[in-house]
This record gives C-alpha cells, sequence and structure tokens, in this order.
C-alpha cells in the first residue's frame, strides 16, 4: 500500500502560506485512502493544528525538535531548521521506498534539501517537489508594473535561495507542483501537474446556512500576508482616495507580516484610523466570514503573484473583487474580479468606488465570482485531482519499465 511523508519545516508563524494551506487540505483528504507521515517541528504543528489538522487515523506527526534559544531570532531559526532537517534526512528510514511518495510543502531548503538527499539514498521513493512562487529578478523587484518601492532586497534573498534548489528539483523531483500555466514554463516536462487554488466551500456553507443577513459594515475587505508582493501599504494610499468620495467608507485587513509596522504607520500618517480596521490574523471560521458577510467588495492589490487564494474565499461569499491584471489572474480571477492597470492606484480606486455606486453591477459580478468559485474551487475537487495524476502518472511509468525490460 502507497504512503506520503509530507515535509513541512518551513511552516511557522501565527498565518498560513498559501503552499501551507495546499499540503494541509491535501493531507485531510489523502489520509483517508492512505496513511500520511508529517515531518514538521513544534511551530509547524501548532499552524496545523490551528487549521483543523491534527492527529487521527492515517496521520502521523513526526517532530523535530528546535531548541528555544534559536526561535527568537528569525535567520538563526531558518539555519537552524535547515540544519536539523538535513541530519533528519540522514537517520530516516524509508521501509517499502518503492511505494512511498515525499511531498517537500515548500521550496525552501529545510523542505526541499532534505527530501532531496531521501530521494539520492532512496531512488525507489517518489519526490514530489513544490514550487508556488517564481522569485522575480532581483533587480526588477516585487512588482509587475509601476510601483515607488519594490522591495529589491526582499526578492534578491528569495531569488538567491530558490537558485541552487531549482536544478535539483528539475532532475531529482518525480512530480513537480506549480500553480499556474506560467510557473509550468519553469519546468517544462510531464512531471508538471499545476495545482489551482481552492477554498472550504463546506464551512462556509454551514456558516451561511445558520447565519442571519449581515449589514454591510465594510465597503471592502483585504486578506492575505502583510508583505512587500502584497500591496498592502499601497491598498492604504489606494484607501484614502476611495474616502475622498466616501468619507466613512471602511476597510477590513485580515492578516500580519513583516510590514504590519509600515501599515500602521501610513494608516496613522494619513489620518485614516477611523476608516480602517486591522484584525491580524483571522482563523477560517465564524469571525472571519462574519466579516466577510458584512463586505461589499474584497480587494487583493497584489503587484507579484503566482495566483492567490485569499480574494477566492471572500468571492464565494458573493462579493465581487478588485485587483491588478497580472498575467496569473487570467487563470486564477477569469471572471468576478476587475483587473485594473498594474501600479495605477487611482484606476484601483476608481473601480471601488464604482462598483460602490453601482450596487446592481456590484451584485451581478458577485454572483458570476461565487458560482465560478463554487463550481471551480472546492478543495475535495483539487484534491481528488492531483492525487489522481499522481497516482496515474505512477502507473504510466510503472507500465512503460516493464515493457522496456
Amino acid at each position: 500500500m502507497s504512503k506520503f511523508i509530507f515535509w513541512a519545516l518551513a511552516s511557522h508563524g501565527p498565518g498560513i502560506s498559501g503552499g501551507d494551506r495546499i499540503y494541509i487540505e491535501f493531507t485531510k483528504r489523502w489520509s483517508t485512502k492512505y496513511p500520511v507521515r508529517i515531518v514538521s517541528w513544534q511551530e509547524g504543528a501548532d499552524m496545523m493544528s490551528r487549521n483543523g489538522l491534527s492527529h487521527r487515523k492515517n496521520i502521523s506527526f513526526d517532530l523535530v525538535y528546535i531548541p528555544n534559544w534559536p526561535r527568537s531570532n528569525f535567520f538563526i531559526c531558518y539555519i537552524s531548521r535547515i540544519i536539523i532537517g538535513i541530519f533528519k534526512s540522514l537517520i530516516l528510514k524509508i521501509s517499502h521506498p518503492q511505494t512511498t511518495y515525499l511531498y517537500s510543502a515548500s521550496e525552501f531548503w529545510m523542505d526541499s534539501l532534505p527530501c532531496w538527499i531521501l530521494k539520492l539514498r532512496y531512488p525507489e521513493v517518489r519526490w514530489i517537489a513544490t514550487w508556488f512562487q517564481t522569485a522575480p529578478s532581483p533587480i526588477k523587484g516585487f512588482s509587475s508594473g509601476t510601483r515607488s518601492e519594490v522591495y529589491r532586497l526582499n526578492a534578491f534573498l528569495l531569488w538567491a535561495s530558490q537558485l541552487p534548489i531549482k536544478p535539483l528539483i528539475a532532475k531529482s523531483a518525480d512530480f513537480i507542483l506549480v500553480n499556474n500555466d506560467l510557473e509550468k514554463r519553469v519546468f517544462p516536462n510531464s512531471r508538471t501537474i499545476i495545482v489551482l487554488g481552492a477554498v472550504n466551500i463546506d464551512e462556509i456553507d454551514t456558516y451561511l446556512n445558520k447565519s442571519i443577513f449581515k449589514k454591510k459594515k465594510y465597503a471592502a475587505v483585504f486578506q492575505g500576508r502583510f508583505h512587500p508582493q502584497k500591496g498592502v501599504v499601497e491598498l492604504v494610499d489606494i484607501w484614502q482616495l476611495v474616502t475622498r468620495r466616501y468619507q466613512g467608507a471602511k476597510l477590513a485587513m485580515i492578516g500580519d507580516g513583516p510590514l504590519m509596522p509600515e501599515v500602521k504607520s501610513h494608516i496613522e500618517k494619513l489620518g485614516l484610523q477611523k476608516n480602517i480596521d486591522l484584525f491580524g490574523y483571522v482563523f477560517d471560521g465564524p469571525e472571519k466570514y462574519r466579516i466577510f458577510s458584512q463586505s461589499k467588495i474584497v480587494i487583493h492589490p497584489a503587484f507579484f503573484d503566482s495566483g492567490g487564494m485569499a480574494a477566492a474565499e471572500a468571492m464565494a461569499f458573493g462579493i465581487p473583487a478588485v485587483g491588478f491584471n497580472l498575467p496569473a489572474f487570467s487563470t486564477y480571477y477569469p471572471v468576478g474580479m476587475v483587473k485594473v492597470p498594474v501600479g495605477d492606484l487611482n484606476a484601483f480606486a476608481d473601480a471601488i468606488i464604482v462598483l460602490l455606486i453601482d450596487s446592481k453591477h456590484r451584485n451581478n459580478l458577485g454572483q458570476q465570482a461565487k458560482k465560478f468559485i463554487r463550481q471551480s474551487y472546492s478543495w475535495d475537487h483539487r484534491s481528488s485531482q492531483i492525487l489522481r495524476q499522481i497516482v496515474e502518472k505512477t502507473i504510466q511509468e510503472k507500465d512503460r519499465a516493464i515493457l522496456q525490460k
């Protein structure tokens, strides 16, 4: 019987990345058919627990020990997880490697290098590598268009970390999961599988069936990491433009990250404390769903993104989205999202204002968004789709090997 080993040492912090969300939802569903072992650390296990993944039938945790003293320093903690992850991969024993799948939850070194080492130790193991976002050029930074601050240092660090990992994945991985057609060009071969995002439709429906109508308190809602690529500082500028037309317009911002201090400072600088509510990270469930239900629009001002599921979750509530016209969004959000030129903050604000003025257009667009998300973005559908492709490709490879003999 096949089994899976998920390597997830990169998972950390109070929030959750798209890659974290994907492996957590895959584990919940794949474990109904196959045993799953998760190699992580305590902070990763805590994150999984907060998101509904814990010990149950067919799921076991193999937690490596990270001492308390390096956790207070991000860089030292990062390096510690890489070193301990590599050591773990050198001593881990895999029984029946021919029926074992390794899944590296990210391209970061603490996840990818151990899986590569195990693939060298056990060639029969099948390595499922994930590569959900290619770093931008360090010269260009985090922007697909005009932007005053492109965070070149952040872009360089991500680019440098991916540079040695890419050839290892390209040469050794049996399957490579990416999240759009553009990313597939990085690994243009039959082993590459596109994983589009998904949302917890069943949980949302359970909430909606139990809740009563919520008055629209927020003109718009944002959900995402407070990270340079997400445009959260520029969002404050956009909201200032909106409030020039609607002085009382309120924005809900869900999320946290390294740019939170800058966002808070910018809100105070522009005097928007009464217009923007910062919620920090909010787990899936009634509190987050209440905010979505009370919002008219979801806004996703990312300047650099390979897809993204944050807006999709709110769109499932029947509210339309506004975002920059990034290449990946043509696949992720073909309907239900108004797209404006990248970096044009005035056009972004104007698109929001148009939707606030024209409720009929807003509701029609929201229904389009709701229908599309519910038809295409179910986790049950997505996880079974990817598992089927992996299993089918494995069977095809075995058949070819038999014929060659």
